[in-house]
């Protein structure tokens, strides 16, 4: 029995430049020919057979280009798995968004008047820069600077040309449960305007040397506070200096200070 065309309903021929498919002569499109060896082995062919995904020639169900078009077959699932994969991305950016990629999250606010400063100041817990004066809070440990002195050093110890020795003056109390470690090369870094800028070996020297304030290291008993400077040797010029502070050498900043003169 002769096949006729899905399409338009007009007979199939043998396709004279490949006789293993049918053509339609009005659609121009091929179909797999039937293998007349039975009735049953017929209708299992049958089974076996799909629609290219381009020309739509009927083809080889296990065909991974097709014959006509010479077009790749599939690549369906590859294409929903990467659409999923970019919503997925797209859905953590949005998430990052809206959570506003806040550093200030890291940064506990002072919730008490035990977090109060000697000036009755508070702590701004909306902010992780805090200014002269304010107290930070992080993982149970306020830090607050309470004021600066500059110096041009002494006799044995002074700064290089142009530069000036400054003394921020910092309190650390520890409301945790355990002792912490303070260290004033490790646990803080420096910025002058935008530049970091090394601790002083010169001006902790000098502070040594012409001042009967200690430097900020030591270990802190919970319960505890510790007071100490660090010591910077900045322009004469300078504007600002910026103090940050890390409860962990390995970690980035918890919040900074800013110190302008």
């Amino acid at each position: 029995m002769a096949r006729k065309c899905p399409t338009c309903g007009r007979e199939l021929i043998q396709n004279p430049k490949n006789p293993d498919y049918l053509l339609c002569t009005n659609c121009n499109k091929n179909y797999k020919a039937p293998i007349n060896n039975g009735s049953s082995n017929s209708k299992k062919n049958s089974k076996k057979t799909k629609f290219c995904k381009h020309c739509k020639t009927e083809i080889n169900a296990d065909a991974k280009i097709c014959p006509n078009c010479k077009k790749k077959q599939g690549g369906g699932i590859l294409k929903k798995l990467l659409l999923i994969f970019i919503v997925i991305i797209a859905i953590g950016v949005i998430g990052s968004f809206l959570s506003g990629g806040d550093k200030t999250q890291h940064v506990d606010s002072a919730k008490s008047d035990d977090n109060s400063n000697e000036n009755g100041q508070q702590s701004n817990a909306a902010n992780d820069s805090f200014n002269i004066g304010e107290t930070a809070e992080y993982n149970g440990v306020q830090v607050t600077v309470l004021s600066y002195e500059e110096s041009t050093g002494n006799e044995w110890v002074q700064p290089e040309s142009g530069k000036i020795f400054v003394f921020p003056e910092i309190e650390i109390t520890n409301k945790s449960d355990e002792e912490i470690s303070v260290s004033s090369m490790i646990s803080f870094d420096c910025y002058i305007g935008d530049y970091k800028t090394d601790f002083s070996s010169n001006a902790f020297m000098a502070l040594s040397t012409e001042s009967g304030k200690q430097q900020l290291d030591g270990s802190i008993a919970p319960g505890k506070k510790l007071k100490g400077v660090l010591g910077i040797e900045a322009p004469s010029d300078w504007s600002t200096i910026e103090i940050y502070y890390k409860d962990n050498v390995w970690l980035s900043s918890n919040f900074s200070f800013l110190i302008s003169k």
